[in-house]
């Protein structure tokens, strides 16, 4: 698949791949939109029983792309692909594996509250830089982190921006399992076979029961693009998203 995201499906299971490993893939809209595509046609694929989401060796995500996001700053909105992408993410009813080797930053860490079992490298690390970008944290991570990690932890994740190493990030609840980084992948795909073999009606009638409404998700993915639409239309967001620029350099 084009937009730098590979799809690759084996055994009944699809694996989603950030493939832009030059830019530590940072994510497009053209990626997201892409993901969007793989996860609709996976789920409507009887064949398809699990999904994992990957990385590049070394890295999974730093984020969204921040010339992109200077751009919406100039245009004074947010693509709408971006909220496709997660609220896609949201909804999609088969299990979603994560497979984390090094970076997990902004959207590359928030997208994993989205994930049923999240495998990691003992190196990796999970930041949310939203509030230093001038933004607020998406993918309804402002409902959803308090949920797994407690309110004060999530506000030291989302609000602080605290840098959570593998081992914080397994006691906070947004990693199940740390493995040498060779294995991440290979363990990732043993999990999401293990789903796949399961009778899939239990798998998907106990996933909908454990995740609960998603309504409630929906409407704060809205609520927080609502809010960040509104901060990138302030006249400081395009100064605010420079100078992180050049301190990321």
């Amino acid at each position: 698949m084009s937009a730098a995201i590979e799809v690759d499906t084996r055994a009944g299971v699809t694996v989603i791949r950030f493939d832009r490993p030059e830019a530590e893939n940072a994510l497009t809209v053209a990626m997201l939109a892409a993901a969007a595509d793989a996860l609709v046609l996976g789920e409507r694929d009887g064949r398809i029983r699990a999904f994992v989401l990957a990385g590049s060796p070394g890295c999974f995500s730093v984020g969204s792309d921040l010339r992109e996001l200077l751009g919406f700053a100039d245009s004074g909105r947010m693509d709408d692909g971006v909220a496709r992408f997660l609220k896609t993410l949201a909804t999609v009813e088969k299990p979603i594996v994560a497979a984390v080797d090094g970076l997990a930053i902004g959207l590359g860490a928030t997208v994993l509250l989205h994930c049923d079992y999240v495998v990691a490298s003992e190196w990796s690390a999970f930041e949310a830089t939203f509030v230093e970008l001038g933004l607020i944290p998406d993918a309804a991570s402002t409902l959803l982190a308090p949920r797994a990690m407690g309110q004060q932890r999530a506000f030291e994740f989302l609000v602080l921006g605290e840098r959570f190493d593998a081992q914080r990030a397994q006691e906070s609840g947004l990693v199940n399992r740390i493995v040498a980084a060779e294995l991440v992948e290979p363990t990732a795909l043993e999990i999401a076979g293990r789903l796949a073999s399961r009778p899939k009606e239990a798998v998907g009638a106990a996933r909908r029961l454990i995740r609960g409404d998603r309504r409630e998700i929906l409407a704060r993915i809205d609520q927080e693009a609502s809010a960040n639409g509104e901060r990138l239309r302030s006249p400081i967001a395009r100064d605010t998203i420079v100078a992180y620029m050049r301190k990321a350099r």
